[in-house]
């Protein structure tokens, strides 16, 4: 009987794994301890070197009725399909999990993943717009 691996039901599962294990080469390398902006600069460097396409600090327009009311940045866009938002934290906020829930409904993407650099490791969340399903 062979076993099936593979997930049909996640959104982009293999460049997830691909940008998470980007994550943790940043962590192996730099540890804890750092200001989120170098950690920000040194995932730019191990995306680029795993050979993804990626926008750093990427304007996201918030408008309401056509109208721009407000200007996002989202810390990373990779391969125009999933938001990274990266933070230096021990646990998920409900405050960066509302920020990105909020980029996810604002730039009509399926699929975020909230970074954490802790002082255990690496924590991930995937969060998935399920407006865009």
């Amino acid at each position: 009987m062979e076993v099936k691996l593979k997930r049909d039901d996640l959104v982009y599962p293999e460049l997830s794994y691909k940008i998470v294990g980007c994550a943790f080469e940043v962590f192996n390398e730099l540890g804890f301890g750092h200001a989120e902006k170098y950690y920000q600069k040194a995932m730019a460097i191990t995306l680029k070197n795993a050979g993804l396409n990626f926008k750093e600090q990427f304007y996201a327009p918030l408008k309401f009725q056509g109208e721009l009311v407000g200007k996002l940045y989202l810390d990373f866009l990779v391969e125009d399909k999933v938001i990274i938002e990266l933070k230096k934290s021990d646990h998920f906020s409900k405050s960066n999990i509302d920020q990105v829930n909020q980029y996810l409904l604002s730039s009509k993407l399926q699929l975020a993943l909230l970074i954490n650099f802790s002082a255990k490791g690496i924590i991930s969340k995937r969060l998935v717009n399920i407006e865009q399903k």
